[in-house]
């Protein structure tokens, strides 16, 4: 008897969350591109995963260039269902073969967008304000820049994981790992301000302990970051478009601009790969190549 593909799938999400302990966020993903290729499964005719071969493989990824779908994207799928037949190997000695063959496709070489340090300023002056929203946005914003973390660790973030004392910040990264980033008076001030004078009253008498909290009261969600980010830039009439990693890329693009060296830098961000700090260092170079340019007698 084969392997039913809805019940396997449901046994590879419960082996994700409870044996392998990801987030929520990483099961989504993982979720997301398997029913992707199990609904493209169906429609080739499979009904039980013993019957995927190579050439159904080839044919997905295929589809997936069809569809213009980015290297990365593709990358990740690929990573996703090989993971997902591995664990089938494992628990169904299922032969793993059909996806452990394909290359993953070479990755596009788009270095990380960034704010310049004026455009910043100016995001952070054309959003000052004594009303509430403005006072969290601000305490966010701040946040963001000065500790490079991601938007799911800023909308996990707990009273109790801020020291202002020693203004440190506990954060929950991928993978379940807990790093230590400090952080700076501007974003020490802001936050002190919200929660001594915001968030009590944005809270509503609700009971909870997340550090960001929407105007009913409950915790922000990613996009409700993302949407906060989108109106502050509206109101800085800055020509472009903002996303909660960009400010990542800029906390790391700034640093080492500055002087930071590279081991520091990925320590802050929690990459486990220092090629995955690397990148910004493609993005340095046109400062560097700036500020020669602009000092040197001969340049």
């Amino acid at each position: 008897m084969g392997i039913d593909i809805d019940i396997a799938l449901e046994q590879f999400i419960r082996f994700m969350q409870l044996e392998r302990n990801f987030s929520v966020h990483t099961v989504r993903e993982y979720v997301y591109d398997l029913q992707d290729f199990l609904t493209f499964c169906k429609s080739e005719g499979i009904t039980n995963l013993d019957e995927v071969e190579y050439l159904h493989a080839r044919l997905y990824v295929t589809k997936l260039y069809d569809e213009k779908k980015a290297r990365t994207s593709i990358s990740r799928k690929i990573s996703s269902i090989r993971s997902f037949f591995r664990y089938l190997n494992r628990e169904y000695r299922l032969d793993d073969a059909p996806f452990s063959s394909l290359y993953h496709p070479k990755k596009e070489k788009r270095l990380p967008n960034f704010f310049y340090e004026e455009e910043l300023a100016k995001l952070f002056e054309a959003n000052v304000g004594e009303d509430l929203k403005s006072i969290r946005n601000t305490a966010l914003l701040e946040l963001l820049y000065a500790t490079g973390i991601r938007v799911s660790e800023l909308t996990s973030i707990e009273i109790s994981d801020i020291d202002l004392n020693y203004s440190i910040l506990r954060v929950m990264g991928k993978g379940r790992k807990e790093r230590i980033v400090p952080f700076g008076q501007y974003a020490h001030d802001a936050i002190i301000r919200y929660v001594e004078e915001a968030r009590p009253k944005l809270m509503k008498n609700k009971k909870h302990d997340r550090l960001f909290v929407n105007l009913r009261g409950e915790g922000l969600t990613a996009g409700g970051v993302r949407f906060i980010l989108k109106e502050m830039i509206d109101q800085a009439s800055l020509k472009t478009k903002i996303y909660p990693h960009m400010l990542r890329h800029t906390f790391a693009t700034h640093l080492l601009n500055n002087g930071a060296d590279l081991r520091t830098v990925q320590e802050l961000l929690g990459h486990t790969s220092l090629s995955s700090t690397q990148v910004y260092t493609h993005v340095t170079k046109e400062h560097l190549r700036n500020t020669y340019m602009n000092a040197h007698p001969r340049a």
